[in-house]
């Protein structure tokens, strides 16, 4: 383990993950997730760099914060857009669009059978020390609230409570029809009764728990319908191309509302759903600071921006 790793670790020494939060979710107690296979190369934060966060936290008695791809890269998960080491870097591959997964038996054929060979290791994921640093800072008081952009369910693995799953979790399944929920796991028993003899080889993994496999992988998989009505299933995501619920929205507005300032952590916000509310914090004249490895859509509207990993920063603030 490097020096950086190290000191990281032990500066959110004590502090534990909460379970039981969301009876959707399964959880783990393995120790917080610790790679960089995914994550941009960055300089460490320099001295003067991790005091004006803390001054900028310091002054903060209501902070927003909103998570992006990037804080998760660290739990080993790749993003879509980071320099070198995205997904877009690293293959032609894209996600599924909204209308796609609608309208096509063989796209959700596709979909639902690269998810299953991606699941056992998506669901794996483990939160970060970065995870558990907003944790403690939501339980000491400071944070106010969390709105993420993943659908990894990691901030809820962590115990954050004060959270709104902005493009919903991959844990999740409901039906389109009757709107029905069930626990992505139990999905997962289903896909093995239907599919008893169905093997593939994984090739890559996403960032939304999807795999790349071939169209001769994929053509004799069988998709469960919806047990109480017969519809189609999806998961609980905003798919690329889909919108996100206004009564979501309008919730994390009213939190914008509540609070004094905002902490971008691990996003580029090239996301309309996610860049709108920095816009909104800037109409209010809430002060933005951003970490993030790379340029954002909201650098020229912030008043600090640290080009850092947002593991190797967070937990060196001090909550006071």
């Amino acid at each position: 383990m490097n020096t950086g790793v190290a000191n990281t670790l032990k500066a959110i020494e004590g502090c534990r993950v909460l379970l039981g939060l969301q009876p959707l979710y399964s959880y783990s107690t393995a120790k917080p997730a610790q790679t960089l296979t995914f994550v941009p190369a960055s300089l460490p934060p320099e001295p003067l760099e991790v005091k004006k966060l803390q001054d900028f936290i310091f002054s903060s008695q209501r902070l927003f914060v909103i998570t992006g791809a990037g804080i998760s890269t660290e739990s080993g998960i790749p993003d879509y857009r980071s320099e070198g080491v995205g997904l877009y870097a690293r293959t032609d591959r894209r996600p599924i669009q909204h209308v796609e997964f609608l309208r096509s038996s063989r796209a959700r054929q596709r979909y639902w059978a690269r998810n299953f060979v991606g699941w056992p290791q998506f669901s794996s994921y483990q939160p970060n020390v970065a995870h558990l640093a907003l944790r403690k800072w939501e339980m000491l008081g400071k944070l106010h609230w969390l709105v993420t952009q993943n659908v990894d369910a990691l901030h809820v693995k962590a115990g954050s409570q004060r959270l709104t799953e902005l493009h919903g979790s991959i844990h999740r399944v409901l039906c389109l029809s009757c709107g029905e929920q069930m626990p992505r796991a139990e999905l997962q028993e289903l896909f093995e009764a239907l599919n008893p003899t169905w093997r593939a080889e994984a090739h890559g993994v996403a960032p939304d728990g999807d795999v790349f496999l071939t169209e001769e992988q994929v053509q004799n998989f069988h998709v469960p319908s919806c047990n109480k009505c017969g519809g189609h299933l999806k998961p609980d995501v905003t798919f690329f191309g889909d919108t996100v619920n206004k009564e979501k929205v309008d919730f994390v507005f009213q939190r914008l509302a509540e609070s004094d300032s905002v902490l971008v952590a691990g996003s580029s916000l090239q996301v309309y759903s996610a860049y709108k509310f920095a816009l909104a914090a800037q109409d209010r004249k809430l002060p933005i600071a951003i970490v993030n490895i790379g340029p954002t859509r909201s650098d020229h509207l912030s008043v600090l921006k640290l080009n850092s990993r947002c593991g190797e920063l967070l937990p060196l603030i001090v909550i006071q």
